[in-house]
């Protein structure tokens, strides 16, 4: 009886091509020649921090530095190599997981001091069969700050035998401390033509077919990444069953066909909306995403707006295909920058409304119907030159025979699903009629009496009890504030100045010129004279005289020459208790 043995395991394509060594490191050569250089001439840093984007080799490269250190070559006396030999026991060991030397943390999940404590007692160990001994920290911004400093001694000071390598994608998140300590490679993003030409090479191996098309599609889709991409190619061939087309690519990242949308931005931008709404309508019946179909409008134009400004992109851009090329360049041959750029604005504001809408279609639709119609609306610089070239008629304001600009009453109903724009409706500028402004404060004084007027009790008593005046004049005012006022108390008083006088008004704050004193101490010290005044007359002394222990309480102007019922007739009010 024979035993059937049992199926391989699969491995997914990221894990099965992996790279082994530094040749097989695809758009990462300025790393390459870096770590080459080093190596051969023995300037080895004993720290190492590599970032990048997800997905584009940062573990991946941290564990060939390693082998490449480790490496003792086929007959076991080769020194650290660009070219690790791979058959040495270190090499085989370090590519299973399962050197003792290497270690490898995760640092997202063992963030504490603790973890580190442990990471750090190992260091004074010497390596056991390795040339040295590797750490390799994958993520490791997320360490906490009590496990930086737990490391940071000795990361600034370790033993000759220790290599340190940090992998993580949000290098700000690291210290400065540690950053300059590290030598740092940054790991760029793969391009788009080098993934496209990776993955062929991958699709070959095994044996599958991809249209030209749908390899631009995934590689795009990987956005730099090469183990997305290579996620993205794992899956294209299983759903295509080995064969895949780009109308597959499409259906399974649920994009739209790009002849659909160059017809649904030419439809947009002629304003045209039945046409344009009937196209999302059947994008989002064959599976698109509205967000994706907004944003595969946002690439093209900005796609149409490099075009414009540099022709020579549209052959230069590896991606498009020559019916793109030929489409765009007589696409943005036929739109102005203003309506390219307005284009790009109102879908970057409606893509954002996509992602957040509780009815994803319904957005996009809108942002739709807002761009179509504003696509052929004049630009500011055109609707001035058609007022300056409008006929110019009297003005309803009777007096002198002036003359006034005609002004744009609407725009023709023939807008978006009807054709071209129409020309502006000019009609003539109604009369104008005369402000209401309040006139302007001539003084300091009748700026707080406007703020208690316009019943801003507050800013008055703030202006009046805590302000000393500098400078005032028409349109400008400058104080120097006591240290109680309010700090946005200029600001508050210069919006409500202009709002209400109709003119801008500058008002500052100036701490360097001498200022006069308050209104509120200016008040006290008029009252202290006028009672000095009072308490001087011959009348009053005779009074205060006859009257031990009296004292002015107010002093009053009597106004005309009858006295006021309500006030007394006498100038000086005194008080006082007359003695027995």
């Amino acid at each position: 009886m024979t035993e059937t043995a049992a199926p391989t395991p699969y491995r997914v394509l990221a894990r099965k091509y992996r790279p082994s060594d530094f040749a097989g490191l695809i758009g990462q050569e300025a790393m390459v020649r870096t770590l080459s250089n080093a190596i051969q001439s023995g300037r080895l840093a004993h720290a190492f921090v590599l970032t990048g984007v997800r997905g584009v080799g940062k573990t991946t490269t941290a564990r060939i530095i390693a082998r490449a250190l480790n490496c003792t070559g086929p007959d076991g006396g080769g020194g650290p190599t660009l070219d690790p030999c791979g058959v040495c026991d270190n090499c085989r060991a370090i590519a299973e997981d399962r050197h003792v030397d290497v270690l490898e943390m995760d640092a997202a999940s063992r963030t504490g001091i603790d973890d580190i404590r442990d990471l750090t007692g190992q260091v004074r160990y010497r390596p056991t069969a390795a040339r040295f001994k590797v750490f390799i920290l994958d993520e490791v911004h997320m360490l906490s700050e009590k496990a930086w400093n737990a490391l940071l001694k000795t990361l600034e000071e370790p033993p000759e035998h220790v290599k340190f390598i940090f992998c993580t994608t949000e290098i700000r998140k690291i210290p400065v401390t540690v950053l300059s300590r590290c030598q740092r490679f940054d790991l760029r993003r793969v391009e788009i033509a080098v993934l496209a030409e990776h993955f062929r090479r991958i699709a070959d191996l095994e044996g599958a077919t991809l249209e030209e098309g749908a390899l631009q599609l995934i590689a795009r889709a990987a956005d730099g990444s090469v183990r997305d991409g290579l996620s993205l190619l794992d899956q294209a061939i299983s759903h295509g069953g080995g064969t895949v087309t780009e109308a597959q690519m499409r259906d399974m990242l649920g994009l739209a066909d790009r002849a659909r949308v160059f017809d649904l931005f030419e439809s947009v931008m002629k304003g045209e909306m039945a046409p344009a709404l009937t196209q999302i309508a059947e994008q989002y019946t064959m599976g698109a995403d509205p967000a994706v179909i907004l944003q595969d409008m946002l690439e093209l134009s900005h796609w149409l707006t490099r075009i414009k400004v540099t022709p020579d992109a549209a052959e230069a851009t590896g991606t498009a295909s020559e019916t793109e090329r030929v489409r765009g360049r007589a696409l943005a041959g036929g739109l102005s920058m203003a309506q390219l750029t307005r284009a790009w604005q109102m879908l970057l504001k409606g893509l954002a409304e996509t992602r957040t809408a509780p009815n994803p279609l319904q957005a996009a639709e809108m942002a739709v119907v807002r761009l179509a119609y504003a696509a052929e609306l004049p630009t500011p610089a055109e609707a001035n030159e058609q007022l300056r070239s409008a006929p110019r008629v009297p003005s309803g304001g009777g007096g002198g025979g002036g003359f006034s600009a005609a002004a744009p009453s609407r725009v023709a109903d023939t807008g978006p699903g009807g054709g071209a724009m129409a020309a502006l409706k000019l009609a003539p500028a109604p009369a104008a009629t005369p402000s209401a402004l309040p006139p302007m404060p001539a003084g300091f004084a009748e700026i707080v009496a406007l703020f208690e007027s316009r019943r801003e009790g507050l800013l008055a008593v703030q202006l009046k009890n805590r302000v000393g005046l500098v400078r005032c004049e028409p349109g400008r005012l400058e104080f120097r504030p006591h240290a109680s006022a309010q700090p946005d108390l200029a600001q508050k008083v210069g919006r409500l100045l202009s709002e209400w006088t109709g003119r801008r008004w500058t008002v500052t704050v100036n701490t360097v010129e001498p200022a006069e004193p308050t209104l509120a101490e200016q008040a006290a010290a008029a009252e202290t004279r006028r009672r000095e005044d009072a308490a001087a007359h011959p009348l009053v002394k005779a009074v205060l005289a006859a009257f031990p222990g009296a004292a002015i309480e107010a002093v009053r102007d009597i106004a005309g020459d009858a006295p006021d019922d309500s006030e007394p007739a006498d100038t000086d009010t005194l008080t006082g208790e007359e003695e027995p």
